[in-house]
C-alpha cells in the first residue's frame, strides 16, 4: 500500500495545473483533478486531502461539502474572508482539518513575518504605512488576499492600518510591496513572484503537513512561521 497522500485538486484552471505538477515533483499522482468537487463520492473523499484553487464565489458555495466530505482541506482561494467566521465554524463542526492562506508562497510568509517585525520596531517613531499591489487582468478580488492579510498585520504591528492599492496588469503573477514612511526616511520590503509555482508548491506543503499529523484550523503562516 503506498504511503503517499491521496489529495483531490478542486478546480482544474492554472493554478490546479500547477498543483499537480507540484504534486508530481513529490511523487504523488492526485487522485481527481475537477471543477465540481460536491460531486465527488463521499466514500472517497473521506479518504482524501482537498487542495482548493478555485473562485471565491465557488468556494463559498462548496465549503459546506468540503467540510462534509473531505479528510482534510487546504484552501489557497481568496476572496471569501467576509465569511471566515461561517468557514470555520463548519470544519470545527465537522472536526474536519482545515489550512487555509492569503499566499501559500514560501517567500510572502517570510514577507509577513518581516512586516511584523518590522512594524513593532517602528511603531510610536512617526511612520505611516502603505501596501500596494500589482496581479494579472484575470484575478477576481482586489485588493489581494495577501495585501489585506499584510494590512491586518501592519496594523496589529505598528498600530495604524495602511491604505491598500491595487493594480491589474497583464499576466503579472503577484508583486506585493509594504512601505513605511517618514519624514526623515522611506523603509519598503517587497515580494515579486516570478510565477505561480511557489503558490502551488506551499498548497503540497500544508498537504504533506496534514498528511504528516496536523490537525485543526490553521492559517499557513502560523504552521511555518
Amino acid at each position: 500500500m503506498s504511503d503517499k497522500p491521496k489529495i483531490i485538486i478542486s478546480g482544474y484552471g492554472r493554478m490546479g495545473h500547477m498543483v499537480e505538477a507540484a504534486l508530481h515533483r513529490q511523487g504523488i499522482e492526485p487522485v481527481l483533478a475537477t471543477e465540481d468537487v460536491c460531486a465527488v463520492p463521499a466514500d472517497v473523499a473521506s479518504e482524501c486531502i482537498c487542495i482548493d484553487f478555485t473562485t471565491p464565489e465557488a468556494f463559498r458555495a462548496n465549503y459546506p461539502t468540503l467540510a462534509l466530505k473531505f479528510k482534510a482541506v487546504v484552501v489557497g482561494t481568496t476572496g471569501w474572508y467576509d465569511i471566515k467566521d461561517d468557514v470555520f465554524a463548519a470544519f470545527a463542526a465537522k472536526g474536519t482539518t482545515l489550512v487555509w492562506a492569503s499566499n501559500f508562497s514560501i517567500g510572502v510568509n517570510s514577507l509577513f513575518a518581516a512586516v511584523e517585525r518590522a512594524g513593532k520596531v517602528l511603531a510610536g517613531h512617526g511612520y505611516t504605512p502603505s501596501i500596494h499591489e500589482v496581479h494579472h487582468v484575470h484575478k477576481l478580488d482586489a485588493p489581494s488576499g495577501t495585501a489585506i492579510a499584510l494590512g491586518g498585520i501592519v496594523e496589529s504591528s505598528l498600530g495604524l492600518k495602511p491604505e491598500i492599492t491595487s493594480e491589474r496588469i497583464g499576466e503579472v503573477p503577484g508583486t506585493h510591496v509594504a512601505t513605511f514612511l517618514s519624514g526623515a526616511d522611506r523603509l519598503e520590503f517587497r515580494h515579486e513572484a516570478f510565477s505561480r509555482e511557489g503558490f502551488a508548491e506551499g498548497a503540497v506543503a500544508a498537504a504533506l503537513m496534514i498528511d504528516g499529523g496536523v490537525s485543526g484550523i490553521h492559517e499557513f503562516k502560523d504552521l511555518i512561521l
